[in-house]
C-alpha cells in the first residue's frame, strides 16, 4: 500500500481503495451497532444505575435522536471539511464518549452521554455509501453495496447477541469499552488511507444555518413525542402537545425553505428522482422492520419468557447467522438476477418473516423464533444491498453526499417512529385484551375453578394460611391472565409490522429497472 494516496480515487490501488473502505466500514458498524447493543441489557444497566423503565427507554432513544440529527447535515459537513476529516473527528469523538458511557454514574450522565456518543458518531453511517460510491466503479459497487447493506442490517441484528454476552461474561460497562480499540485504529488510519476529496472551509460563512435550526426544531421535538407519547398519553400532556406543534411548524418551514433555497442542509429535491425516493421509502420500511423486530423480541423474551441477557442475545443469534449465510448467496445470484427481482425476494422474506411471529405463544424460544428469524436474515440481505444501489446509484457524484445524509435518515427515521407506534400498541393492546381475557376468567367456569385449585392448593403446602392461600391463587391468575394478554399484544403488533411490507412490495412496481452501473445522464 502507498502512503500517499491520490485525490483522485480512480487513479487508487485497488488494494489501498479496499483497505481504505474497510476501515470505514468498521466505523460505520460500530455507529451502527451501538444502537441495539444495550437492547438486551437495559435491565443491567438499569440495575447498575438505579433507573426506572421508562428512564432506561431514553439509553436507547438519546443516541437515535442524536443521530437523527446529525446525519442529515453530514454532506454539508464533509464538504466543509472533507471527507476523511470528518470521519476522523467522529471516531475520535465516538471513541471518547463511547468511554463515558462505560463510565457513568447515574441514569441522567448515561442518558446524556449516549445523546453525545450518538451526534459524534453519527457522520460515519452516510459517509460510508458516499465513498463507496466514489472509490468502486461500475459493477465494483456490487460487493460494496453489498458490504454496507449486510453490515446496516446485521448490525442492528446481532447488536443484542454481542450485548447480551459481554453483559454476561463480564459487565455492561463492557458494551462501551469495546468501542475503544477499533475507535483509534480507525482514528489512526483513516488519515493515511482514506483522502477522496478536499475541504472547503469558506462554506462555513455561508452554511444553511436556518435549515439546520428548522431541521433539529422538527426532527428532535417529533423524536420527544414519539418517545415520550405512549408513556404520557400522548396529547393528555402539555409538553406533548407544545412539542408537536413546534415540530409541525419547524417541519413545514423547513421543507418549505429546503425547496426554495439554493443549497439547502438536506436535498429534499433528489425525492423527485423516481428510484431514489422510492429507494428512501424502501429504506423507511426496512428501518422499520430492523429495529421495530429488534426491539420487540428481547422485549417479548424479558417480560414473557424471564430470559436473562445472555438467553435473549442466543435466542435472536438465528437471525445473523442466516444472513451471512444469504451474503454468499446473494453475492453470486446478483452477478445473473435483475435486482429488483432479488430485492423483490427479500422485501417477501423480510415481511413472511415478521407475520411468522403472529401465531406467538408464552412458551416461544430460540427454536420456535427461528424460521421467523431466518426469514427475517434472508431477507434483510437480499433486500437492503439493491435498496442502497437503486436510491444512491440513480444520482450523480455531485448530489451523492447530501442525497446519503438523506436516504439514510430515512431508515432511523423509519426505526424511531416504528418503535414509538409499536411502543403505544403494546399499552393500547394490552389493555384491550386483558380486559377481554379477564371478562372470561369467571366463577363457575371449570378452566378457571381448576386453575384456582392448583395454584390455591400450591400455596396452602407452601403457607399453611387460608388467606394467604387465596390471595397467591388469586396473584397467581391475575399474572396468568397478564402474561396471555401480553401475548397477544406482541401478536397484534407483530401483525401490523407484517403490513408493513404491502407497501414496500407494491412501491417497487413503480421503480426503474436499475443496477450496479453509473447512474444515467439524466439522473439530476
Amino acid at each position: 500500500m502507498t502512503s500517499a494516496p491520490s485525490l483522485d480515487p480512480a487513479s487508487q490501488p485497488m488494494r489501498q481503495r479496499v483497505f481504505a473502505f474497510a476501515l470505514m466500514c468498521l466505523g460505520f458498524f460500530m455507529a451502527t451497532l451501538d444502537i441495539q447493543i444495550v437492547a438486551s441489557s437495559l435491565r443491567d444497566i438499569g440495575g447498575g444505575l438505579s433507573a426506572s423503565q421508562d428512564e432506561l427507554s431514553w439509553v436507547q432513544t438519546a443516541y437515535l435522536i442524536a443521530e437523527i440529527l446529525v446525519i442529515p447535515m453530514s454532506g454539508w459537513l464533509s464538504k466543509v471539511f472533507s471527507t476523511r476529516w470528518l470521519f476522523v473527528a467522529s471516531a475520535v469523538g465516538f471513541t471518547v464518549t463511547s468511554m463515558l458511557c462505560g463510565i457513568a454514574w447515574d441514569i441522567n450522565s448515561m442518558i446524556l452521554f449516549r445523546g453525545l456518543q450518538g451526534a459524534m458518531g453519527a457522520a460515519m453511517i452516510p459517509t460510508v455509501f458516499t465513498t463507496a460510491f466514489v472509490l468502486f466503479p461500475g459493477k465494483q459497487r456490487l460487493v460494496a453495496s453489498t458490504t454496507i447493506g449486510a453490515l446496516a442490517s446485521l448490525a442492528p441484528a446481532i447488536g443484542p447477541v454481542i450485548g447480551g454476552w459481554i453483559t454476561d461474561q463480564w459487565s455492561w460497562h463492557w458494551l462501551f469499552y469495546l468501542n475503544v480499540v477499533p475507535g483509534v485504529a480507525v482514528a489512526a488510519l483513516v488519515p493515511k488511507y482514506v483522502n477522496i476529496d478536499k475541504p472547503d472551509l469558506p462554506l462555513l460563512k455561508k452554511g444553511d444555518y436556518l435549515g439546520i435550526l428548522l431541521m433539529s426544531g422538527f426532527l428532535g421535538c417529533l423524536e420527544y413525542v414519539l418517545e415520550e407519547g405512549p408513556r404520557k398519553n400522548w396529547f393528555g400532556d402539555h409538553i406533548i402537545i407544545a412539542c408537536t406543534w413546534i415540530s409541525a411548524i419547524c417541519g413545514f418551514l423547513f421543507i418549505v425553505h429546503a425547496l426554495t433555497t439554493e443549497d439547502p442542509i438536506v436535498d429534499l429535491r433528489a425525492l423527485v428522482v423516481r428510484n431514489f425516493g422510492i429507494g428512501s421509502l424502501l429504506s423507511f420500511i426496512t428501518g422499520i422492520g430492523i429495529f421495530v423486530a429488534v426491539f420487540l423480541t428481547p422485549e417479548f423474551l424479558g417480560q414473557v419468557r424471564g430470559f436473562s441477557s445472555l438467553q435473549i442475545g442466543t435466542a435472536l443469534l438465528s437471525v445473523g447467522v442466516f444472513q451471512l449465510f444469504a451474503l454468499a448467496v446473494y453475492a453470486w445470484v446478483a452477478r445473473f438476477v435483475d435486482m429488483r427481482l432479488l430485492l423483490l425476494f427479500g422485501l417477501i422474506c423480510f415481511g413472511l418473516g415478521c407475520y411468522l411471529y403472529v401465531p406467538l405463544t408464552h412458551d416461544w424460544g430460540w427454536q420456535q423464533l427461528l424460521l421467523p428469524q431466518a426469514l427475517r436474515g434472508i431477507g434483510q440481505q437480499f433486500a437492503i444491498p439493491p435498496i442502497v444501489t437503486m436510491a444512491l446509484g440513480s444520482l450523480p457524484q455531485s448530489r451523492l453526499k447530501s442525497a446519503s445524509g438523506l436516504f439514510n435518515l430515512m431508515r432511523n427515521l423509519g426505526g424511531a417512529i416504528g418503535i414509538a407506534v409499536s411502543a403505544t400498541m403494546l399499552n393500547d393492546r394490552l389493555n384491550f385484551h386483558y380486559l377481554r381475557l379477564n371478562e372470561s376468567v369467571t366463577v363457575g367456569r371449570p378452566e378457571v375453578e381448576s386453575t384456582f385449585t392448583e395454584q390455591s392448593a400450591h400455596w396452602s403446602s407452601v403457607a399453611g394460611d387460608v388467606l394467604n392461600t387465596t390471595q397467591s391463587g388469586l396473584a397467581d391468575l391475575h399474572a396468568l391472565v397478564l402474561r396471555e394478554a401480553l401475548v397477544l399484544t406482541y401478536s397484534d403488533t407483530f401483525y401490523v409490522l407484517s403490513l408493513c411490507f404491502i407497501v414496500a412490495i407494491a412501491s417497487l412496481v413503480f421503480s426503474k429497472p436499475f443496477s450496479n452501473g453509473a447512474p444515467p445522464p439524466d439522473a439530476h
